[in-house]
């Protein structure tokens, strides 16, 4: 089982899943390229990469094919490689990938987009300046978890953490294909998948969870009732349960 983080973070994001995963389960987590331990590119990255290097990990340690799992940016990572190399998947599950490009013809989805784009604006602006800890302050309290969450709620060595990782965000939102998936490729995907959403999450997750289900029809959905959009910090044992449980509901595609 190969764990994606998502943007900000790094493989410490899993900590807190990571034991009651490897209980059924061989795991791998990494910091994905430019992120803490892993090397800076001296340019700005793109999905595809991500992607390459997520698929260059699992061949290069065997793993493949792997039960993938992959949190918010990360899930786009994992939902772009599956329309590419669907071969090396046994199982997907994504947790709210926001995958905002892939659903221009949603005049709802389109609202939300754009009402999320302008909560960034303040963001995207700090980073751009170089100030990373007013961006991800900015981040933190005004788009994921609300307003002090940035003193309350992380540990000072997770704000170091966001902090370092700021420039990667500023490299995933300036990249124009970040965001949108080849829906025909991602249709063809067969192998079961898993995707999720917390239920105290921004509308645009739930609404993006039931487009990509309508597009894999083969997909299950799972709601994390008391969750948000980091159930395997906030909730990290119905975080294990609802993996687990997924894949053990479908032996047929083994387990490693």
């Amino acid at each position: 089982m190969v764990l994606v983080h998502g943007s900000w973070t790094d493989h410490h994001d899993w900590d807190l899943v990571f034991s009651g995963l490897a209980a059924g389960f061989r795991v791998v987590t990494y910091d994905r390229r430019g992120h803490s331990a892993s090397e800076a590119p001296p340019a700005a990255g793109s999905l595809g990469e991500d992607a390459a290097d997520l698929a260059g990990l699992v061949e290069a340690l065997g793993l493949g094919p792997a039960h993938v799992v992959g949190h918010s940016y990360g899930g786009v990572i994992v939902l772009h490689l599956a329309t590419q190399r669907p071969g090396l998947f046994r199982t997907m599950a994504v947790h709210e990938a926001p995958v905002f490009g892939s659903f221009l013809d949603d005049p709802e989805l389109g609202e939300l987009a754009t009402r999320s784009h302008r909560q960034l604006d303040p963001v995207i602006a700090a980073l751009a300046e170089g100030n990373y800890e007013e961006g991800a302050r900015r981040f933190v309290d005004d788009i994921i978890f609300g307003p002090g969450a940035w003193e309350t709620r992380l540990t000072l060595p997770l704000r170091r953490k966001f902090i370092q990782n700021a420039p990667t965000f500023l490299d995933e939102l300036r990249d124009p294909t970040r965001l949108k998936l080849d829906l025909a490729a991602l249709a063809a995907f067969d192998r079961p998948v898993l995707i999720s959403y917390g239920g105290r999450s921004r509308n645009h997750f739930p609404h993006i969870t039931r487009r990509l289900a309508a597009v894999l029809p083969q997909a299950e959905t799972h709601v994390f009732e008391d969750a948000a959009h980091v159930p395997q910090v906030s909730h990290p044992e119905s975080f294990v349960a609802a993996v687990t449980d997924f894949i053990h509901r479908h032996p047929t595609a083994g387990r490693d």
